[in-house]
């Protein structure tokens, strides 16, 4: 069974990162998925089948909150006790967010038009936007450093995830 007091990289063996071995992340996940599995362990008796589904229930958590980066990001900052989602602090610089109310008036323009076209290189645009993020997140998370402009910047990534996902809809809802 997993040692439930490990961190989420403890548990799959992997370093503290924000830069993660995609390929590392799945075969650690499938390796536990397979120990630690429910029905593995059908035969027992109730309290190892509860605590087989407390453990794949943990693994699986951890393997989601690593997956995305987003959500690692997240998980390596409250690593270090900050909170990057306090609700009594939702800031974001006044030129990101005026950049994201441009790209969904022109999300908003090209999906009336019915330009399937301009909504898909506008979410091509965003998520090359939220890769140089993604760069800027390891560059902070990976050394120990200024905890406030990693959160500033996991904010924006979030904040792009969301509009990327929200313009890929309105492709999608042309589509169908």
């Amino acid at each position: 069974m997993i040692d439930f007091s490990r961190n989420h990289f403890e548990l799959f063996g992997l370093p503290a990162s924000f830069a993660v071995d995609a390929a590392a992340l799945d075969r650690a996940w499938r390796e536990l998925q397979g120990e630690v599995h429910p029905d593995r362990h059908a035969g027992r008796d109730a309290a190892a089948r509860r605590l087989a589904l407390q453990a794949s229930a943990r693994v699986n958590e951890a393997y989601r909150a690593l997956k995305d980066p987003v959500e690692r990001g997240r998980y390596l900052l409250r690593l270090r006790g900050i909170d990057a989602f306090d609700d009594t602090d939702t800031r974001l610089p006044l030129d990101f967010l005026e950049a994201q109310l441009e790209r969904r008036e022109r999300a908003a323009t090209a999906a009336e038009a019915g330009d399937v076209e301009a909504l898909d290189d506008l979410v091509a645009d965003i998520r090359a936007e939220s890769r140089e993020r993604e760069r800027e997140l390891a560059a902070l998370l990976d050394h120990p450093g200024d905890g406030g402009r990693a959160t500033a910047a996991l904010r924006e990534l979030r904040f792009l995830a969301k509009v990327a996902e929200d313009v890929a809809a309105m492709a999608e809802a042309l589509d169908a």
